[in-house]
C-alpha cells in the first residue's frame, strides 16, 4: 500500500504542478481537484480502465468452459478466490492480471494466446498471472497504468494548449514551448514509474507460477514463444498498460535506442534462465 499511496501522491503533485505552470494558482487548484477524482477512480475502477485499454471483454463460464476450468483449477492450487476471466480480441499471444485485490481480480488472456499455446504452457502463463494476484502486484501495476494514462493525457492537453495559444500568460515566457516539453517528458516519467515497479515482480511471479504448477519449464517455453510472437505481431494497446502483460506487447514497435532503455520487462532470456535454475533444483517426483 505504501507504493500505492506514493503513486497517488506523485500524481497529485505532478498534476498540481502542471496546473500551476499552465494557469497559476487557479490552474493548480483545478488540477488538484482533478487529481483527487483520478485517485478515487484509479483505486475503485482502474481494472475496468485497463480492460478498456486492451479492448477486453469479461466472459462467462458458458462462453469458454475450458479456460474457466483451467483458471479455477490453478487458482485453487494457489489458494485464491476465483477471479473474473476476460478475453482480449488481440491476435498477439499475451496475458495480464488486474484488479485492486485478490477478491476483485481479473485474469485476461488474448485471443492469440488461446490459439497459440499448448495446454501446459497456457497453464504456466495463467499461473504467472495468478501469482501476480497472490503477491498483490496488480494493484500497484494497475494504478501505475491509469496514472501513466493520466500523465500522457495531461501532456497532450499541454501540447494542444500550446498549439491553440493556451498556456502561460504573455508576461511569463516559454508557455507554449514548455507545453511541448511536457508532451515529451510525461511519457518518459510514466515509463520510469512502470519500470521501477514491474521488473522484479516478473521474476517473483515466474517463480511462484512454477510452484503453483509444479513445472517450471512449460512457463519458460511459453515465455520464449510469446516473446517471439510479440516481436512479429503488433498489439493495439495504450502504452500506459503495456507493463501489465506477461511479455512486452509493444516489442514489435519498439526501437533499438531510447525505447529499449525504458523496457518494462526483464529480458526473456534472464527469466528463462531463472526458471531453468528452479527446474534443476526440483526433485523428479515434484515435476509433473
Amino acid at each position: 500500500m505504501v507504493k500505492v499511496f506514493a503513486l497517488m501522491a506523485g500524481l497529485t503533485a505532478l498534476l498540481a504542478a502542471l496546473g500551476g505552470y499552465a494557469g497559476g494558482s487557479g490552474g493548480a487548484v483545478m488540477m488538484f481537484v482533478f487529481a483527487g477524482i483520478m485517485n478515487f477512480s484509479m483505486y475503485w475502477w482502474s481494472d475496468k480502465m485497463v480492460l478498456r485499454m486492451y479492448k477486453a471483454q469479461i466472459i462467462t463460464p458458458a462462453e469458454n468452459p475450458e479456460l474457466y476450468a483451467t483458471v479455477d483449477r490453478l487458482r485453487q492450487r494457489a489458494g485464491l478466490p476465483m477471479p473474473v476471466v476476460a478475453i482480449s480480441p488481440q491476435p498477439q499471444p499475451n496475458a495480464f492480471a488486474t484488479g485492486r485485490n485478490p477478491e476483485h481480480a481479473v485474469v485476461c488472456c488474448t485471443a492469440g494466446l488461446l490459439q497459440a499455446l499448448p495446454q501446459d504452457e497456457l497453464e504456466g502463463v495463467i499461473a504467472h498471472e495468478l501469482a501476480h494476484i497472490k503477491h498483490r502486484h496488480m494493484l500497484v501495476g494497475t494504478i501505475a497504468a491509469t496514472m501513466a494514462g493520466a500523465v500522457g493525457m495531461v501532456g497532450r492537453m499541454a501540447m494542444w494548449g500550446a498549439i491553440l495559444g493556451g498556456g502561460r500568460s504573455d508576461d511569463r515566457q516559454g508557455g507554449g514551448f514548455g507545453g511541448l516539453i511536457m508532451l515529451i517528458v510525461s511519457p518518459i516519467i510514466a515509463m520510469i514509474i512502470q519500470m521501477a515497479i514491474s521488473r522484479q515482480n516478473e521474476f517473483q511471479a515466474d517463480a511462484t507460477a512454477a510452484q503453483i504448477t509444479g513445472r517450471p519449464m512449460p512457463l519458460a517455453n511459453a515465455l520464449v514463444r510469446l516473446d517471439n510472437f510479440a516481436k512479429k505481431i503488433p498489439m493495439d494497446v495504450n502504452p500506459a498498460a503495456a507493463h501489465l502483460a506477461i511479455v512486452n506487447p509493444l516489442a514489435a514497435l519498439q526501437g533499438q535506442s531510447l525505447m529499449r532503455m525504458f523496457s518494462t520487462h526483464p529480458p526473456t532470456a534472464d527469466r528463462v534462465a531463472k526458471l531453468q535454475s528452479i527446474a534443476n533444483t526440483v526433485a523428479p517426483a515434484q515435476v509433473r
